[in-house]
């Protein structure tokens, strides 16, 4: 088995994983794509009301993601390492935490469409955290769209995570408790984590910090 070359980094919001993404990216001197959250004109609306806006906010992500990735597949750049923040499939789980029955089957009809052009990632590398730890984060970083999450909206989309997570086959995943290590400002714990994510990779693993060895 190889070192992964398109590697996804997933997770709830404010867990990380732009900072981990593009830390990685320039470690491994691979091309970063980023998710355009703040391009999403119905986002700050959907938190506001999450049954008024959560059509238009979901089907708004799935087409911005597969236009996104599509590009990627016909430049070809898989040749090259590729590190995201996001990973496409993971979509569906804010499909069905947020849409009604009905909504739910045309979003599926249109998503069932849209994935035949999507590539799987070779490592989706699964960020968890406390919800303390998270609420804390968004706070610090203040983004007006986000100010109205709720606790028990983080709480429900972490377990609506794990349910996906643990039950997705089509890449390897690897999971990091990001309470438990300082990616960002600690070097050591960088270093050691960007070893074990190329390392080559099948199942589900745990990542366990130096310190816990």
């Amino acid at each position: 088995m190889e070192e992964p070359r398109y590697i996804t980094v997933e997770g709830v919001i404010g867990v990380g994983k732009t900072s981990l993404a593009t830390k990685l990216s320039e470690r491994l001197g691979a091309r970063l794509v980023l998710e355009d959250a703040e391009g999403n004109p119905f986002l700050s609306d959907f938190y506001r009301d999450q049954r008024g806006y959560a059509f238009q906010t979901q089907i708004f992500f799935l087409l911005a993601r597969h236009r996104q990735q599509r590009e990627l597949r016909q430049q070809d750049l898989f040749a090259k390492k590729i590190v995201s923040d996001y990973c496409f499939f993971k979509d569906r789980i804010f499909a069905y935490l947020n849409l009604d029955e009905h909504e739910v089957r045309l979003y599926d009809n249109l998503h069932q469409h849209l994935q035949q052009d999507i590539v799987h990632p070779d490592l989706v590398v699964y960020l968890q955290a406390e919800i303390d730890l998270i609420i804390k984060r968004i706070r610090e970083r203040g983004r007006t769209f986000e100010r109205d999450i709720s606790r028990e909206y983080l709480e429900g989309l972490a377990e609506a995570y794990n349910r996906f997570m643990f039950h997705y086959r089509e890449a390897p995943i690897l999971v990091v408790r990001v309470d438990e290590i300082d990616f960002i400002n600690n070097e050591n714990d960088f270093d050691d984590l960007v070893a074990e994510i190329c390392r080559p990779h099948y199942g589900i693993r745990y990542y366990a910090p130096i310190s816990k060895r």
